[in-house]
């Protein structure tokens, strides 16, 4: 189950005046800002989360900036993971709007396909439920394991309900793009791309041994490819946060220094997101003092970001916005959280 352009769509249920326009959660344009979020409409000029205000505002000029209400998500969030929970499924919550339920004890019958086509009414009411009572949408997708289940849940977004089934999965993943499957980031995709693979068929058919074009990812990227995917659900020892930091020698404001420090500390963050197959929502940067007094400042953004230069430019802004280095640092450390497996957002063209 993954919630449609959530912080926008309570931004929307919230403010009659803001439906069917196009909404941007971040600070305005005229200011030094990220976008958080944005709506459907706002995102058929582009606009997505993570990029600068003004890039926003260049891309969308009729666009309605509002402000970040990350409390007021989260109390939303709690409520339709409240409603989640009372399917009597088997939860894994992956971010703030988006979650894996485990319905096989409820949902079986003679054949999988069967089992899944039982799956589909419980999914009806959960839509309803959250629609009735929280006055969002949200898109489902049915399928027999977390790969498959994931991809549905992004083809027919907003309001939609998709069954992926067991003697028609392969046909179905074979038009969609590589960037689809489950650990393709943007450096895998380009790998792959020189190579001719730019369909999930193209991984199908590809006659070689994918080792010699992503290394050891190669035999799972494989079986993605058929929608094969043994992994359990996670349930409580999930990796919480990934981070790094640095003391320094001699306590310094060095501008030079300091942003090389910072991406270095990015690029360390986005290898081991990318190993775990990872996203990042939140990025906190953390600074110590010579006295020892310790801030940190933090964005959280809809879309999960894996990208070092994404992480980087996030967390120049945390430093900047809150004038962070008005003196010496004796520490600076940079961490994502909020963490969940990135999603393929080609499917948002389809």
């Amino acid at each position: 189950m993954d919630m449609d352009a959530f912080y926008a769509s309570v931004e929307q249920r919230d403010d009659p005046g803001l439906r069917g326009r196009p909404v941007i959660v971040g600070a305005p344009p005229t200011q030094r800002g990220v976008v958080c979020a944005s709506s459907y409409e706002a995102r058929k000029f582009g606009v997505r989360s993570a990029m600068p205000s003004a890039t926003a505002g260049r891309l969308c000029p009729h666009g309605i900036f509002v402000r970040p209400r990350m409390d007021h998500y989260r109390e939303e969030s709690r409520h339709i993971m409240q409603i989640v929970a009372q399917t009597g499924a088997v939860v894994e919550t992956m971010s703030i709007d988006e979650a894996y339920l485990d319905v096989s004890s409820l949902t079986q019958a003679k054949s999988a396909d069967e089992s899944l086509l039982e799956a589909v009414p419980l999914a009806r009411h959960l839509k309803e439920r959250i629609l009735s009572e929280r006055k969002l949408t949200a898109t489902i997708g049915i399928a027999s394991n977390k790969l498959l289940a994931k991809i549905a849940s992004d083809h027919k977004k907003p309001d939609g309900l998709t069954v992926i089934s067991e003697h028609e999965k392969v046909l179905f993943l074979r038009p969609l793009p590589v960037r689809v499957v489950y650990g393709v980031g943007k450096v895998t995709e380009q790998t792959l791309g020189q190579a001719g693979i730019v369909t999930v068929g193209d991984l199908q058919d590809y006659p070689g041994d994918l080792r010699a074009l992503v290394g050891s990812f190669g035999p799972k990227l494989k079986q993605f490819a058929f929608g094969q995917d043994d992994r359990a659900l996670e349930i409580g020892d999930e990796i919480k946060s990934i981070s790094n930091e640095e003391t320094f020698l001699k306590d310094t404001d060095d501008r030079k220094m300091l942003r090389a420090c910072l991406k270095a500390q990015a690029t360390d963050i986005s290898a081991r997101l990318k190993h775990r197959r990872l996203g990042a929502h939140t990025v906190q940067v953390k600074v110590r003092y010579s006295d020892f007094t310790t801030l940190t400042r933090q964005i959280s953004v809809e879309e999960p970001i894996t990208e070092a230069a994404e992480i980087y430019r996030l967390s120049c802004f945390l430093l900047g916005r809150d004038k962070l280095v008005s003196r010496p640092l004796r520490l600076l450390g940079l961490g994502v959280s909020n963490l969940r497996e990135p999603s393929g957002r080609q499917l948002a063209l389809l």
